[in-house]
């Protein structure tokens, strides 16, 4: 048997931050609006298959791939992968799952299929239109945050955004929610002064490679964890390349991914 793209437990959880569809207009026959389990499960196989909307099975949600869409777009708007992320993680920090020791942050360029929104000219592909995912995870490799850029955004210009967009973590105990990690750490790509400046301020010792000096900083020894999830998040096939015109679209697949690696 098949292996569920939506298993109970993980809709228990996800199911009371969902908003209820739209309620009808008029009451004539017709079909009824599907129920929000098949429209996450639709989208989860769109994000994992990259299939169009309109090629979606019926066993899938597809009752009508488009409104999977629309919902994917309202839910986005809504804030409700953002609202999933954060019970994700509180439950793990529950479990002192995560680890604020350190924060580990990398990217990894796609290329982008008829341009739009976050994307540029990608130096590493003979400056084709390309995107950029940014991920910055705890030590274990549990992704904290992303963020969506052109191809031709350096790295480090999305550091801080990166910090600053952890949002608080309650444990379930007592004391402040956590939302700093210790140091942050980071390769050559993110050398910079006035960044090593601003994590001091947030209280967050900097670890980041300096350029023009030789290897073998061991940081390698410890930062592979970030690497790896980005290749996990990657698996998904629609996150492999940037086919959306919209970048909160692209947006909208790229959280549920992060999302799903924190089960």
């Amino acid at each position: 048997m098949a292996k569920p793209l939506l298993p109970d437990d993980l809709w228990a959880e996800i199911e009371p931050l969902l908003p209820s569809p739209k309620p009808r207009r008029y009451r004539y026959p017709g079909r009824k609006p599907i129920d929000n389990r098949r429209a996450l499960t639709g989208i989860l196989f769109v994000l994992k298959s990259r299939i169009p909307w309109e090629m979606l099975p019926q066993e899938m949600g597809g009752d009508s791939g488009m409104t999977c869409w629309r919902r994917l777009r309202e839910w986005q708007q809504a804030g409700v992968w953002e609202a999933i992320h954060h019970k994700l993680l509180e439950r793990l920090e529950a479990s002192d799952r995560i680890d604020w020791s350190q924060a580990l942050v990398d990217s990894a360029s796609i290329r982008a299929v008829g341009g739009g929104e976050c994307t540029g000219p990608n130096p590493t592909d003979r400056a084709r239109p390309g995107s950029k995912h940014h991920l910055i995870t705890d030590a274990r490799g549990i992704p904290l945050h992303a963020v969506l850029s052109g191809a031709n955004a350096h790295d480090v210009t999305q550091l801080i955004a990166l910090v600053d967009g952890i949002t608080p973590v309650r444990s379930g105990r007592r004391g402040r929610p956590r939302h700093r990690p210790e140091r942050v750490q980071g390769d050559r790509a993110y050398d910079s002064r006035a960044h090593r400046a601003a994590l001091r301020t947030r209280n967050i010792q900097p670890q980041l490679a300096r350029r023009n000096t030789p290897h073998g900083s061991g940081l390698g020894t410890t930062r592979w964890v970030v690497e790896r999830s980005l290749a996990w998040l990657h698996q998904f096939r629609r996150l492999q390349v940037h086919f959306e015109r919209r970048a909160d679209i692209h947006e909208a697949f790229l959280f549920p991914g992060t999302r799903t690696h924190l089960l």
